[in-house]
């Protein structure tokens, strides 16, 4: 399919681009080669092909859910920048009415 200049400008306009002439020439030969291309490839005969949606069967791999302690109480607070007790010490950003 050949394109012509007229339309990769209209494309250029839609997508907010500024394109040289040299480069509206170049783009025009570049984008129908692969409209051609395209082409081709619409008229394979796809018929037995079964619909999917990956070329590869794709497979979900989670490991097993285990119960484990993440925090334990002696280092959940070790990173802490202020703590008292077993408690995280943030400042106060609510003032009373």
């Amino acid at each position: 399919m050949k394109l012509s200049i007229k339309e990769v400008e209209h494309v250029a306009e839609l997508a907010r681009l500024e394109l040289a002439d040299a480069e509206k020439e170049r783009f025009t030969h570049q984008l129908s080669n692969i409209l051609t291309h395209i082409g081709k490839l619409n008229q394979l005969d796809t018929g037995n092909v079964e619909p999917t949606s990956h070329i590869l069967p794709i497979k979900n791999t989670f490991r097993d859910d285990v119960n484990r302690e993440l925090f334990l109480e002696g280092n959940s607070l070790d990173n802490a920048p202020d703590k008292d007790r077993n408690y995280y010490k943030v400042p106060k950003i609510i003032e009373e009415a």
